[in-house]
C-alpha cells in the first residue's frame, strides 16, 4: 500500500499506519497455519486426508501440507465440543486449479455442501463444505489461480 507520497506503508495491528521500510526479511510473514481441534483427531485427520490429499495436499508427520507455507494441523482436545457450535467463526479457504474435478472427488466422499460450487463473477468460483465435525471448508477458484 502506498500514502499519498507515494511511499510505501503498512498497517499496524492497532490500526496505525508505519513505513514499509520497518519490515526485514526476518519478520516477513511466509507461511499460514490453522490447528483443528477435536475430541477424535485421528477421524478427523483421516477425512482430511481423503477429502485433500487427491488434490495435491501432502501428509508431514502431523499435518497438512497445502499450499507453498501454508498447513493444517490437527490437535487432540477434550476442552471441545464434539461439533463445531458456529461453524461459520472462521474458515478454511483452499484455491484449486479445477473446482469441478475437486468437486467431484469431494462428492465422491458424500461430502454435505452448505454452498454448492457457483461462479460468482470475474472468473471466480466459491463453494463451502462442512467437514464430520461442523467446520466450514471453503474450495475456491479464481482466474488466476496458479
Amino acid at each position: 500500500m502506498t500514502d499519498s507520497t507515494g511511499n510505501s506503508t503498512r498497517h499496524t495491528a492497532t490500526g496505525g499506519v508505519t513505513d514499509a521500510t520497518d519490515a526485514t526479511d526476518a519478520t516477513a510473514l511466509t507461511g499460514l497455519g490453522v490447528v483443528l481441534g477435536s475430541t477424535d483427531s485421528d477421524a478427523l485427520i483421516a477425512w482430511y486426508r481423503a477429502a485433500l490429499e487427491p488434490l495435491g495436499a501432502r501428509w508431514a508427520e502431523h499435518l497438512l501440507l497445502v499450499g507453498p507455507g501454508a498447513i493444517i494441523g490437527f490437535d487432540q482436545r477434550d476442552d471441545v465440543a464434539d461439533r463445531a457450535a458456529e461453524p461459520g467463526r472462521q474458515l478454511i479457504n483452499l484455491t484449486v486449479r479445477d473446482i469441478r474435478a475437486a468437486e467431484n472427488h469431494l462428492n465422491s466422499l458424500g461430502v454435505t455442501w452448505v454452498r454448492p460450487v457457483e461462479e460468482v463473477g470475474g472468473g471466480w468460483f466459491f463453494s463451502t463444505l462442512v467437514d464430520p465435525v461442523g467446520n466450514y471448508l471453503q474450495i475456491l477458484q479464481g482466474p488466476r489461480t496458479p
